[in-house]
């Protein structure tokens, strides 16, 4: 996987730690997606004659890392599927730097949210429009650096672009993030959102696991979130 880290593997699921500039599925770029380094991973482990059957659950936007989860078997990907969809026993929670301080250290956003196709950009509104589907996500302040300040996200529905654009919308950009507002984009064409931790219920076994990426190795991340128990 060439420093990409598997950190979850069962019978059912496997997880991977995606960094940021990796592709989930393919695209018209060409590269190589994620689910491809998957597929190949799991046939050289298991010595497999022909192509390992993946099934992709979720993906993140190109330039966020974090953890992306995958099936191994036809029996769990429709149950993900169903789980990620509906958003029950399912709990995503992303860790996010911006450069301002948000209006209050804890709070709740909920705006309505519509999508352009053509520039691949979503746009947030305090009521709801035409076209527009609602966006809930739980922010809290959780540390801070001389110049930034990292935010714990837990996104209540899933919805394109959307803590970008919500934290965009309350004067928050997300660092790097030149799309939705931020001065300068990050040295390695990052955002600095990640994907930190995935709580769900199992889909065959029903029992509740755990899975956290690790943190990008940029030195901002170590920095800023010393004290988290993030690593």
């Amino acid at each position: 996987m060439s420093n990409r880290e598997i950190i979850y593997e069962d019978n059912h699921l496997i997880a991977v730690s995606k960094r940021a500039g990796d592709i989930v599925q393919g695209d018209k770029t060409g590269d190589v997606p994620l689910c491809d380094m998957v597929k190949t991973f799991l046939r050289e482990k298991y010595s497999k004659p022909g192509e390992a059957w993946l099934g992709v659950v979720h993906r993140l936007d190109r330039p966020v890392s974090g953890v992306v989860l995958f099936a191994k078997t036809s029996k769990a990907l429709p149950r993900l599927n169903k789980m990620f969809a509906e958003h029950k026993g399912v709990r995503k929670t992303y860790l996010a730097i911006v450069a301002r301080r948000p209006p209050e250290t804890e709070g709740t956003l909920t705006h309505w949210l519509t999508r352009n196709e053509q520039k691949n950009m979503a746009r947030a509104y305090d009521r709801e429009v035409p076209g527009s589907k609602k966006a809930v996500l739980h922010y809290r302040l959780v540390a801070a650096s001389e110049r930034y300040f990292l935010l714990e996200v837990e996104l209540q529905t899933g919805r394109h672009h959307q803590i970008r654009c919500q934290l965009a919308k309350i004067g928050c950009p997300i660092r790097g993030d030149l799309k939705y507002g931020a001065p300068r984009s990050n040295p390695d064409g990052s955002i600095s959102l990640h994907a930190w931790r995935l709580e769900l219920e199992h889909p065959v076994s029903h029992l509740p696991i755990t899975i956290e990426a690790p943190l990008p190795e940029e030195p901002l991340w170590r920095e800023i979130a010393k004290g988290l128990g993030a690593e």
